[in-house]
């Protein structure tokens, strides 16, 4: 019975054997004789078959200044959909498009600073799936897209999508620049350090490549990765930057003017540090913007007599300068041109140093007319005017000089008749500040990949000795000149002490100069500290309604600012910061009970004349460190000269602009000698000589 029970098994497994057999048969003739297997037709599938290939987005690098702060960084961001059609919805207790088209447009617009009549119009849009609602329905940040979601309004999503998010908004903006999202989703530079290192800071898209029908990935995908962008530093100082843009910010408040530009370079290696401007704009929202071109190394003008500087190297370089030579100032004749001192009259016979500090046109042409042409032309050009600094950015203009005649050599002796960029005479600064030696001005501080590999380093670039060493210390002297003895006091910061050179231009219209009092480039170039130089600023603004007088003001400010961050101040100390003295507005109160008050804090009050009450002080409602001198001016008609061996040069300008004292300084260094004999009555009327010696 068991063996009969075995054959009938085995008939049974060899029957459905046979039945699978006969039944794969029929499927496969089936396959190779219908058009259709499983409803799905073959011959539409293979023709709907093919090779797909997905671009996969590197992540966009960001930009930071030089001590890592970030700059411009990546974002998501979603752009503002509403599905219209109601056949999307299939459940009506839970619709799926836009139901209530009022309350929605309303609640959209109040969000989003959006027109209610623009929201409802796009709402109404006939026979429309969906609709986007334009550039305030772009670029949508996450707070934003988390209050429309917390309202639930039914038919309303995003697309989500990255962007460049730029955190300290307008700073720097013309530098750093901006990019944006094309319509595929990848983000481009479209100008500044963006546009400028594109390629770089975008890195290398990757791909998924796969066989696709029906718009289903069959099998496997061949991917090759995205290589992220490279990380870029610059020069920038973040704390330099906003004192700059505190300083634009503060001329706006109260003047008007075309544009306005100030730059402060590092002395020593040639690196920008700030760059701030007006207009302009914020380049997460582009607000502002109407000028694509960088101030910094694209605005090219006649410069004015800040030019001066390099026409008084020229003459001395060239051996035709002799400072205590005389000349009559006012006005001279060159080739049937009349040039003028800016006061028409002049100052009657003076030196050629005297002449630059009242920065004289007359004495400027008499030098250039020793000079000539070729040699003024050719000691221009060495300093890299007329070409390209070849700086980190794009848009930068080579500027223009090209010296033909007479009256064009008189001209070009003070700036005019050519033109310039801030860049380049940052540039040709340098080689007052590296004992003649220019540097080339760079932005870039590294660039680093992905790995975290230095792949570029900006350094200090040296580009030939341009002028001797007595050359930079005597215009370094004469540009102190300018600021303490010349015709420039509003140009003096209180707490550092800084050389310069002032400039007002013409500007050329179509039928010649333009005229009336606002119609100039007011500009300055100046280094400090002057005893050791740590920054070059360069300012210039264009038709500026009050003059040069509020330029000076913001300016004087932005150095303070900087200088007491940097810690680079006349005042500099050893003494333990901790120990800071608080004064008080001391005015009207009797002379000797508030010298008694300050030597009891720790202070050493300076008591200018034997009034027995105070009408002024320096300085007043400060915070001083123990020990620190506190000058008081009482109500008297005569001082006596006080002891200033080793007083600081900030001291010494502090002390004698409360008297109102004409002061020189001759030399670097501490106060080694000086003309007046202490204890003796001042003669106002005298100029107090200071010998600085740092031996």
């Amino acid at each position: 019975m068991r063996k009969k029970s075995l054959i009938s098994i085995n008939k049974i497994f060899i029957l459905v054997f046979f039945f699978a057999f006969i039944m794969a048969i029929l499927k496969l003739s089936y396959v190779a004789i219908s058009p259709k297997v499983d409803n799905i037709n073959l011959k539409e599938f293979t023709a709907n078959r093919n090779t797909k290939k997905e671009i996969l987005y590197a992540k966009r690098g960001n930009i930071y200044d030089v001590h890592g702060d970030a700059i411009a960084t990546n974002a998501n961001s979603y752009t503002l959909i509403a599905y219209l059609s109601s056949s999307r919805t299939t459940n009506p207790a839970r619709p799926q498009h836009v139901v209530d088209k009022e309350k929605t447009a309303k609640a959209l617009a109040e969000i989003l600073d959006m027109d209610y009549e623009y929201a409802l119009g796009r709402l109404n849009a006939t026979g429309a799936y969906q609709v986007e609602f334009g550039t305030k329905g772009h670029n949508i940040s996450e707070n934003k897209k988390a209050e429309i979601d917390a309202l639930a309004l039914p038919g309303i999503s995003f697309i989500e999508g990255n962007k460049r998010y730029y955190k300290k908004s307008k700073m720097a903006a013309y530098i750093v620049g901006y990019a944006k999202a094309n319509d595929d989703g990848e983000i481009n530079g479209e100008m500044g350090i963006e546009g400028y290192y594109n390629d770089i800071l975008k890195g290398t898209n990757g791909s998924k490549t796969y066989q696709s029908a029906y718009g289903y990935q069959i099998g496997d995908a061949y991917t090759t990765e995205p290589i992220s962008g490279s990380d870029i530093y610059l020069t920038l100082d973040s704390q330099i930057q906003l004192i700059l843009e505190d300083a634009v910010h503060s001329l706006e408040e109260s003047n008007k003017f075309t544009w306005f530009t100030i730059n402060v370079m590092d002395a020593k290696t040639g690196a920008i540090v700030g760059s701030a401007a007006s207009p302009s704009f914020n380049p997460n929202t582009l607000e502002g913007l109407t000028n694509y071109v960088n101030p910094l190394v694209g605005f090219t003008y006649e410069p004015g007599s800040t030019m001066k500087i390099f026409s008084w190297l020229a003459a001395l370089e060239n051996g035709v300068y002799d400072g205590d030579e005389l000349y009559q100032s006012g006005t001279v004749h060159v080739n049937g041109a009349t040039i003028k001192d800016f006061n028409n009259a002049g100052w009657g016979k003076i030196s050629f140093d005297t002449g630059f500090a009242y920065s004289s046109n007359v004495g400027a042409t008499y030098l250039a007319l020793k000079l000539g042409n070729n040699k003024l032309q050719s000691f221009y050009e060495s300093l890299g005017f007329g070409k390209k600094t070849g700086i980190e950015l794009p848009g930068e203009e080579p500027g223009l000089v090209n010296i033909k005649y007479e009256s064009g050599l008189a001209t070009a002796s003070f700036g005019q008749g050519i033109t310039t960029t801030p860049i380049q005479t940052l540039q040709a600064l340098s080689i007052l500040t590296n004992d003649g030696v220019m540097l080339k001005p760079y932005i870039v501080d590294k660039i680093v990949n992905e790995k975290g590999e230095v792949t570029y380093e900006g350094k200090r670039t040296e580009l030939g000795k341009k002028v001797s060493t007595e050359s930079v210390e005597k215009m370094q002297s004469l540009m102190y000149d300018v600021v303490y003895n010349g015709l420039s006091p509003m140009w003096r910061p209180n707490n550092v002490t800084m050389i310069g050179k002032t400039g007002t231009a013409q500007i050329a219209g179509t039928h010649g100069y333009l005229t009336g009092s606002v119609n100039y480039i007011r500009s300055f170039a100046g280094i400090f500290p002057y005893e050791d130089p740590e920054y070059i600023i360069y300012v210039s603004a264009k038709q500026i309604d009050n003059g040069a007088a509020p330029v000076a003001k913001v300016l004087t400010k932005a150095v303070e600012s900087i200088a007491n961050y940097a810690n680079i101040t006349n005042n500099s100390t050893d003494l333990d910061m901790s120990e800071i003295i608080t004064i008080d507005n001391y005015l009207s109160n009797n002379t000797t009970d508030i010298k008694t008050k300050l030597e009891s804090l720790e202070l050493e009050p300076i008591i200018l004349g034997n009034g027995n009450y105070i009408i002024n002080q320096y300085p007043i409602k400060a915070q001083v460190l123990k020990h620190s001198k506190v000058f008081l001016l009482t109500n008297s008609n005569e001082y006596l000269m006080p002891n200033i061996k080793n007083w600081s040069t900030s001291e010494i300008m502090n002390f004698c602009n409360l008297i109102g004292l004409k002061y020189k300084f001759n030399g670097l260094g501490n106060v080694e000698s000086y003309n007046f004999k202490d204890n003796e009555i001042i003669d106002l009327t005298k100029t107090l000589e200071i010998n600085l010696s740092t031996a």
